[in-house]
């Protein structure tokens, strides 16, 4: 038996939560695991349907954490448990046991400066385990880094779940919202600094110069989206730039097939990194090209000059140069075709066979 120990878990929605769940998943198939997860007022709906065991812990976030090491440290003495797979460093802390531990990494929670505090925490933590696993080789190296020894570290992506089948009232919903709209860039993330909607808007401004009928759809919410919003009216896009927030899978899936670039040229804000962005797999899916930045792990989910195009984020006439060398001659019909075949890469059959690789 395996435990899975995470703080983010669904129904609860985002990225580590999809991450969590499909490795969960994939992993019931092949063998016994429990999982203790955070507790959510809408989990007993969404538990009963599942092949494996889940275990809520409720209560403020710092009792949580003792009450959950609590549990699993009883549970640890009862049952043959032959490792724990944890979601981040913090959810290990309090564990106590012998048996094989393996950490997932992400990037900005373990980019802290080296000797500070919470750095050296994250490194007592990290090198005792079996293995850390880097969700890209940019995190792998930042773990490296900042102090995490080098035989520990190995770099397993993220898996993404099969698409689904896309429904035919929301593409039709698309096809009538977007009409003329072309080329279509699209975002799907949180609003904030290091997404880099800014600059994109920046870019947008000079593109829509040479192309009139040019969208840009942003999906999502958060911290920056009224300093967003503000920027398109003050660079007069109000007629390029579409926001949509709160919508079901339905239409974003709708929206992203029927766009022609993800754009997401991530910059390091802060501490604050893309370590890796499962976003340009779950468009290149859709068979839609990309655009990342060289500040983080979009490399790993980017073929540069294959499935789309890595850039300087921090640079706007990078940014623009390269939108605009997708656009001209629709090159990223050709990106998109490429993103599509390569995606299959991170299908998590596949990525599950490199976990097995270190747990056996």
């Amino acid at each position: 038996m395996y435990l899975i120990v995470t703080r983010s878990f669904p129904p609860e929605l985002g990225g580590m939560q999809s991450l969590m769940w499909g490795l969960a998943k994939e992993m019931s198939k092949n063998f016994m695991i429990k999982v203790f997860a955070d507790y959510h007022e809408n989990h007993k709906e969404f538990d009963k349907e599942v092949n494996f065991s889940i275990e809520r812990i409720r209560g403020i976030k710092f009792l949580r954490k003792i009450r959950k090491a609590q549990l699993i440290n009883e549970f640890l003495k009862d049952n043959k448990v032959q490792g724990i797979i944890a979601d981040h460093w913090k959810s290990l802390e309090l564990i106590q046991t012998d048996k094989k531990k393996y950490c997932l990494i992400h990037g900005k929670e373990i980019n802290h400066p080296k000797n500070s505090s919470q750095n050296k925490r994250i490194i007592k933590i990290l090198n005792n385990v079996e293995k850390v696993i880097a969700n890209s080789e940019y995190t792998k190296n930042l773990a490296i880094e900042n102090g995490v020894e080098q035989n520990k570290v190995i770099v397993i992506n993220p898996g993404v779940e099969p698409v689904k089948e896309l429904n035919k009232k929301s593409l039709e919903k698309v096809e009538s919202l977007l009409k003329i709209k072309t080329p279509r860039l699209i975002t799907v993330s949180r609003f904030d600094k290091r997404k880099n909607h800014e600059k994109v808007l920046m870019a947008l401004r000079n593109l829509k110069q040479i192309y009139p009928d040019i969208v840009y759809i942003c999906i999502g919410y958060g911290d920056e989206e009224e300093n967003i919003k503000s920027l398109v009216k003050e660079l007069n896009l109000g007629g390029q730039v579409m926001f949509f927030k709160d919508i079901g899978d339905d239409l974003k899936n709708a929206l992203i097939a029927k766009s022609n670039i993800f754009v997401m040229p991530s910059i390091i804000h802060k501490t604050s990194v893309e370590g890796f962005g499962i976003a340009y797999v779950e468009a290149a899916q859709y068979g839609v090209a990309s655009l990342g930045g060289k500040d983080g792990g979009a490399s790993d989910a980017i073929s540069h000059d294959k499935t789309g195009l890595i850039c300087d984020g921090n640079n706007l006439d990078d940014i623009y140069s390269s939108l605009n060398s997708m656009i001209e001659n629709k090159k990223y019909h050709l990106f998109g075709k490429n993103a599509k075949e390569y995606v299959s890469k991170f299908k998590w059959e596949k990525i599950l066979e490199e976990y097995k690789k270190i747990l056996n």
